[in-house]
């Protein structure tokens, strides 16, 4: 079982030791913490690799919040991923082409983010990052939308009250502080709601982080913590990040937290629902950690080539989450050659459709950089709006 108790540990104890003995201690001490880090991790699966069940003591506790999943919803959960992947792959495409100024892919993280946005309740509200498509696919948010900001025509492209989820969040970490008090505010307000706040590794180091966990806890927020750990932020691994697993973390908070295999789309659909619920019955928070892979580029102004080795990479492959869950519905008869040539067929058409819609995108009016900057005005931004268009107006034709 991955979830931890809140039990605080047994402090430190200084030994007094000096010169070689204490260096060489230290140097134990160090190894035997890189050997547990660097160990196979324990975590909540339900799919294998190669596509069979999984049900243990190690899962038994989460198998009841899948126990209404049908041979349906899988398949359902199978073209959420494949229809996501390909709107994924069409988006860095256009970067490539010049269409966008950068576009950070979610390639191996389908099955992380499909499962935990199907756990979610249409009252629940959403805090992504920037690399939360599948969450926003989930949530009902048309994909075209999310290129805008991308594009360089708008700060969003969609109403965050709408479907819930809130617009992309590009300072790191950020957005767990925005959920935690969003969270503070449902909880004082009596609604059966949860609030999700998305994040990775690495932002997991930034205090803002750690701030959230700390309000949350102490307050006893219904916020779920979802971390994706694609075990590199952008070029760093994680055992230049953190000595132990990143679930453990949440102990020394004082709330649970939960390693699930984030490749496999049935599990993180099990531990996130665990999680809401949790937090709508008022327990408070909790920290997941969707133990997955980053298969592409950070971003596409990134190289992963630089830095990380094909080995890995390929071992990473072979637990793609598609192919996992398309291997379990082909071994039970779930789905058959006539739904993958259709989901396929259906993959072509919203390929199109991302790619026109975004050549079409209009460029923005000049002057709507001031707008919606404070929601009633602002003397020194009105000062600035007219400054500029007149600095426009002093170029020949006004432009």
């Amino acid at each position: 079982m991955t979830v931890e108790s809140t039990a605080a540990r047994k402090p430190r104890r200084s030994s007094g030791t000096k010169g070689a003995a204490g260096a060489a201690s230290a140097r134990k001490a160090a190894a035997a913490t890189a050997t547990t880090h660097d160990a196979e991790p324990q975590l909540v699966q339900l799919l294998t690799p190669e596509g069979d069940r999984v049900e243990n003591a190690e899962n038994a506790e989460f198998l009841p919040f899948v126990a209404d999943i049908t041979t349906e919803d899988l398949r359902g959960l199978y073209r959420d991923m494949v229809l996501t992947r390909r709107f994924d792959g069409e988006a860095t495409a256009l970067q490539r082409q010049g269409e966008l100024g950068l576009w950070a892919s979610l390639l191996g993280q389908e099955a992380a983010q499909i499962g935990s946005g199907r756990a979610l309740r249409s009252d629940d509200y959403v805090f992504p990052t920037y690399r939360e498509h599948g969450v926003a696919w989930c949530r009902g948010v048309d994909p075209t939308n999310l290129l805008g900001m991308f594009r360089g025509v708008n700060h969003g492209g969609w109403d965050p009250t709408t479907n819930n989820f809130h617009l992309y969040t590009i300072v790191i970490g950020s957005q767990t502080l925005h959920a935690t008090g969003y969270a503070m505010g449902v909880a004082k307000d009596g609604a059966d709601s949860a609030v999700i706040a998305y994040f990775g590794d690495g932002a997991s180091s930034q205090g803002d982080v750690a701030e959230a966990f700390t309000f949350s806890a102490v307050y006893n927020s219904p916020v779920v913590f979802f971390c994706q750990n694609n075990q590199w932020a952008i070029s760093e691994p994680t055992e230049r990040q953190m000595r132990v697993p990143l679930y453990q973390r949440a102990q020394g908070f004082g709330f649970p937290g939960v390693r699930v295999d984030g490749n496999d789309v049935l599990a993180c659909l099990a531990v996130t629902r665990w999680a809401l619920e949790r937090a709508r019955s008022g327990e408070g928070p909790t920290l997941v950690e969707a133990f997955t892979y980053r298969m592409g580029a950070h971003t596409t102004s990134d190289d992963p080539t630089k830095y990380r080795r094909d080995e890995e990479t390929a071992a990473w492959e072979a637990k793609d989450p598609i192919l996992r869950l398309k291997a379990h519905l082909a071994a039970t008869g779930g789905a058959d050659e006539a739904f993958f040539e259709g989901l396929e067929a259906e993959s072509e058409v919203l390929g199109k459709r991302v790619r026109e819609v975004v050549r079409a995108m209009p460029d923005p009016d000049t002057m709507s950089i001031f707008e919606n900057v404070y929601a009633d005005g602002h003397a020194l931004v009105d000062e600035e709006r007219a400054q500029f268009a007149a600095y426009l107006a002093s170029f020949e034709g006004g432009e």
